[in-house]
């Protein structure tokens, strides 16, 4: 039996991802890479939707795909490209809009959620429409299963409708695909803020976990982290959240069960504790940015993996577009 075809994004919107993005996303794409037919796209036009800076979105776009081949998406399983090096995104990108009603994107809640916040008069466009090129995104290579969190299942709902609208009107065209939810596994929150999750627009960023920062600064921020009353390094997410936090985070890594990490530091203080953490998040991560750093010196090289995964794509997507195409009539 083939493989199931797996297909992800991820936006270029800063300069490092923090461990959030790695133990709650990126870790299983590099899992499913060995059961599945990957592809990962950096999608750099959805980054479009926010005043973007030309320098800065080259530099994070090439970060990220770095950091996604230093966390272990390998050339060789997965296709890793670059959404805008695929032009068919946006060839698909309208067709969609053309299938979409307003009201079904009027209802989408990231927008309402961020229009909302800096007023509908400031809103681009490009956010009101950017469900639709995402509905391409997945649609472009048949993809059957698209890994996401709870908070994106609706994204997949509106997908689905779409093909299978078009599917419907114009002849069967597109594989229906279906939601992976990411397994709930480690749920990492702020360090300084342990009721929150991490996340970049949290703040000051003192409470996230940074691949691409130094050793020195994530070991700074670690033995800053809050902690609780009392002494005791036990599990409790209501009375100790700081506490439990560091213990998952260092479960993540170490690979350790809670429970041995309690056993092993009864008795002992915080301070003991975060050192142990601290230790485990740096040398975990130290090869991951050595790495990056690596690819991001050889830019040369970094771009010849990422013309070669855009190729591939283009020519899985020029499939797609073909068809949809003939199926609308229109002369090719």
């Amino acid at each position: 039996m083939s493989q199931k075809r797996v297909l992800s994004g991820i936006q270029p919107t800063s300069d490092s991802f923090h461990l959030g993005n790695y133990l709650g996303a990126v870790k299983q794409w590099v899992e499913l890479q060995d059961t599945h037919d990957t592809f990962y796209c950096i999608v750099d036009l959805h980054a479009l939707t926010i005043e973007t800076d030309p320098a800065l979105l080259r530099k994070r776009t090439l970060a990220s795909a770095a950091q996604l081949l230093a966390l272990g998406i390998s050339p060789e399983k997965s296709t890793l490209f670059i959404q805008s090096q695929v032009p068919q995104h946006n060839q698909l990108g309208w067709i969609m809009e053309c299938m979409a009603g307003f009201g079904e994107a009027s209802r989408m809640t990231q927008f309402k959620d961020k229009s909302a916040k800096v007023g509908s008069d400031s809103a681009r466009v490009g956010l009101f429409t950017y469900p639709m090129l995402q509905a391409a995104d997945i649609l472009l290579y048949q993809a059957d299963l698209v890994p996401v969190g709870e908070d994106q299942r609706q994204h997949i709902e509106l997908t689905r409708d779409l093909a299978g609208r078009f599917n419907a009107r114009y002849g069967d065209t597109f594989t229906l695909p279906e939601a992976y939810i990411l397994k709930a596994g480690a749920k990492i929150n702020d360090i300084q803020d342990p009721t929150s999750k991490m996340s970049k627009s949290s703040g000051s960023g003192a409470g996230v976990i940074e691949i691409m920062d130094s050793p020195d600064a994530n070991l700074k921020k670690i033995k800053s982290a809050v902690t609780d009353a009392g002494r005791e390094v036990k599990f409790d997410q209501s009375e100790k959240p700081g506490i439990s936090n560091l213990l998952t985070i260092h479960s993540a890594l170490s690979g350790r069960t809670i429970a041995e990490l309690e056993n092993e530091f009864e008795g002992k203080g915080y301070g003991d504790f975060k050192s142990a953490v601290a230790d485990v998040v740096v040398e975990y991560l130290r090869p991951i940015r050595e790495r990056a750093l690596e690819l991001l010196q050889d830019e040369k090289h970094l771009l010849s993996v990422l013309h070669d995964g855009s190729a591939k794509a283009r020519t899985v997507a020029g499939a797609t577009v073909d068809a949809t195409y003939k199926g609308l009539g229109v002369v090719q």
